[in-house]
């Protein structure tokens, strides 16, 4: 009987840390995914309206430590290129920019970058394809 009442516990206890990822993923801010649009060039419409396309991949960024992870999926018809900027904390610290990634049609990237010490700030930028 007291065999039967551990594995039960044991059960109980493999199911539950089986969940917490789903859980942490699900409790995201989902504020802290950026939408970009891009606004067409002046002249290139020609009423002169703006268009209403949908553009630019939802990214999502994690920061461990000095190490930084950024994807992005890209919804929409049209390539999105996609860069990561790190601004770090140090002044010898140097910044990076990563080179622009295609993020095709119904695509995820991972972009990565890191600096020595700490992050002050990280963003995406976003670049309709020619």
């Amino acid at each position: 009987m007291r065999f039967h009442r551990l594995a039960s516990v044991t059960f109980t206890v493999a199911v539950g840390i089986a969940l917490v990822p789903a859980l942490a993923y699900e409790a995201m801010p989902h504020e802290a995914t950026s939408h970009a649009r891009v606004q067409p060039a002046a002249g290139s419409s020609s009423d002169g309206a703006e268009s209403d396309d949908p553009f630019g991949a939802a990214c999502r960024i994690e920061t461990d430590g000095s190490r930084v992870t950024a994807y992005c999926h890209n919804p929409y018809p049209d390539t999105d290129h996609v860069s990561l900027h790190i601004e770090c904390v140090q002044w010898w610290d140097l910044d990076s920019d990563s080179a622009p990634v295609a993020a095709a049609p119904a695509q995820t990237v991972r972009l990565t970058g890191r600096c020595w010490k700490e992050v002050r700030a990280v963003w995406i930028s976003h670049r309709k394809a020619d």
